[in-house]
C-alpha cells in the first residue's frame, strides 16, 4: 500500500464511520433508527406490491379453469411475498431490540466502573484506616467502662431467646 507525503493512505477506510457509530451509543440509536425508517418505507411498498399481486394473479383465469384454480396458481408467489413480509418485520424489530440493547450495555458498563471505584476506595479505606480517638474515662478508676463490644457480666436468665446455629 502506498501512501501520500503525509503519511494518509490514498484511500479512506471504509469501516471508519462505523467504527465510530459503534463506539457511541447515541449515534448507533440515529444510525438504527434511519435504517428502521427505510425498512419501514420498503415493508410499505412490499405489502402495496403483495396487494396488488394478489389481486392480478387471483385474477388472471385461463379459459376451462375450474373454481379455485387461478387462487391455487397465485398461492406460491403470495406465499413468497408474505415470507418477505415476515423477514423485513424480524428485521425491524431486530433493530429496535439492537438498540435498546447497546444503550443498556452502555450503563451496565458505567454501573461497572462506579462500583469498582466505590470498592477501590473502601479497600484503601480498610488499608489504611484513620485513627479514632479513644474514648475518655468518667473519673471511675474501678468501675468498668462499657465498650461498644462487650457488655457486663450477665445472668443466663437474662439472655434474650435466640434460636442456636
Amino acid at each position: 500500500m502506498s501512501t501520500e507525503n503525509n503519511g494518509q493512505p490514498f484511500f479512506d477506510d471504509p469501516n471508519a464511520a462505523l467504527r465510530e457509530i459503534a463506539q457511541n451509543p447515541a449515534a448507533y440509536a440515529r444510525y438504527l433508527a434511519d435504517i428502521h425508517r427505510v425498512l419501514l418505507d420498503v415493508q410499505a411498498n412490499l405489502e402495496v406490491l403483495k396487494r396488488e399481486t394478489r389481486v392480478h394473479c387471483r385474477g388472471t383465469r385461463v379459459e376451462g379453469d375450474k373454481m379455485g384454480q387461478a387462487f391455487l396458481r397465485s398461492f406460491p408467489v403470495e406465499q413468497s411475498l408474505n415470507g418477505i413480509l415476515k423477514n423485513l418485520k424480524g428485521i425491524s424489530s431486530g433493530l429496535e431490540k439492537s438498540a435498546h440493547k447497546r444503550h443498556a450495555h452502555d450503563e451496565k458498563v458505567n454501573e461497572v466502573r462506579a462500583k469498582r471505584k466505590e470498592k477501590k476506595k473502601l479497600k484503601a479505606h480498610k488499608a489504611s484506616p484513620s485513627l479514632q480517638a479513644a474514648p475518655e474515662s468518667s473519673g471511675q478508676e474501678g468501675a468498668q467502662s462499657p465498650n461498644p463490644g462487650y457488655g457486663g457480666p450477665t445472668s443466663i436468665y437474662n439472655l434474650p431467646r435466640r434460636e442456636s446455629a
